[in-house]
């Protein structure tokens, strides 16, 4: 991002999580989806679990990914803590 803002002079406009456009936009074209039916699965506490928290959205951490056990335990004093935990999306099945 910061490479084309350097080289265009323009402050580019961030759609990627944890920004909540995307979830405006969503929201607006599916007018029958409610936030409080919807949860965030992801893997990323500093985009996934950020953007379930941002938009108003129950979170759910997969362990399988980017944040492990102990990266959870230590985010607990930075506040970022998801509402749910598991280790792999397969234990959803």
């Amino acid at each position: 991002v910061g490479a084309i803002q350097g080289c265009s002079k323009r402050i580019p406009q961030v759609v990627g999580k944890p920004s909540s456009l995307l979830m405006d936009i969503l929201l607006h074209q599916n007018k029958e989806l409610q936030r409080k039916r919807i949860v965030m699965v992801g893997d990323r506490l500093d985009t996934d679990i950020v953007f379930g928290r941002s938009n108003g959205l129950q979170t759910l951490l997969v362990l399988s990914g980017v944040t492990d056990t102990a990266m959870l335990e230590r985010s607990s004093a930075n506040a970022i803590i998801p509402d749910f935990v598991c280790d792999s999306v397969a234990d959803l099945l």
